[in-house]
């Protein structure tokens, strides 16, 4: 239980961490198991508006987040190798701005399923 956690790559092994937070790198590594499934969307926020050292509260995918990433010359697999997911989301459009809350509870995640026809 409890949130989640990033751990940052190490600049020994010439990785240098990006810019992002737990919420958006969980949204990333969510986009990436679930590419091309449809039918989904996922919010991974933070209910104080800020993700990590950002100013986003956190990001929005579904299963076209990879078709409109890649559209777009985003590289996951780099943005998931140095914990840059704030990059990755502002070029692929996902980031989830409400500025700043003044309310901490807790980090926030909605999934929503469409529903059979």
């Amino acid at each position: 239980a409890g949130e989640t956690t990033v751990v940052l790559p190490h600049e020994a092994a010439n990785v240098k961490p990006g810019k992002g937070g737990r919420a958006t790198h969980l949204a990333l590594l969510v986009a990436k198991e679930l590419d091309g499934v449809e039918g989904w969307t996922l919010l991974c926020g933070a209910t104080d508006g800020q993700d990590g050292p950002t100013d986003a509260a956190g990001a929005l995918v579904d299963g076209g987040t990879m078709r409109r990433s890649m559209e777009r010359g985003c590289d996951i697999e780099d943005a998931i190798a140095r914990c840059d997911s704030y990059h990755f989301f502002e070029q692929e459009g996902g980031l989830y701005r409400t500025g700043l809350t003044g309310t901490n509870v807790m980090d926030l995640h909605v999934l929503l399923l469409a529903g059979q026809p």
